[in-house]
């Protein structure tokens, strides 16, 4: 059994989830900190308060903190936003990669062509 584990978390597939967790977990906290230290005295300097975490109403003895909530979506928007950046960056490196690749082949199956017509020429001269 121990060593299935070890074949299980030895396996490419788990150490690369691992590598996203840490990297995503200290992503979020780079953009949590780009929210709240730049674009939320932004966006407080247009509603006239610097922060949006204060922003609250009481109904009876609930409190609801809507202001946490709009830190928490833009958080989140901006996270999607810079993701979605990442893959069209990786989705175009790969496509560039990609094309290379197939032009590459094109090139090799077009030398591979011309020296089979050079034999074939050097054969039909022999012939003659």
């Amino acid at each position: 059994m121990l060593k299935e584990f070890k074949d299980f978390i030895s396996r490419g597939s788990v150490m690369d989830l691992a590598v996203g967790v840490i990297m995503g977990a200290a992503f979020t906290a780079i953009v949590t900190s780009l929210v709240k230290n730049l674009i939320n005295p932004l966006i407080g300097l247009v509603l006239g308060k610097i922060d949006l975490s204060s922003l609250a109403f009481s109904v009876g003895d609930a409190t609801f903190k809507y202001g946490n909530f709009i830190e928490s979506i833009i958080n989140f928007l901006i996270i999607a936003f810079v993701v979605f950046l990442l893959v069209k960056v990786m989705n175009k490196i790969i496509k560039q990669k990609q094309t290379e690749k197939e032009t590459e082949e094109e090139v090799n199956k077009d030398d591979e062509m011309i020296k089979y017509l050079k034999k074939i020429s050097e054969s039909v001269e022999k012939d003659k």
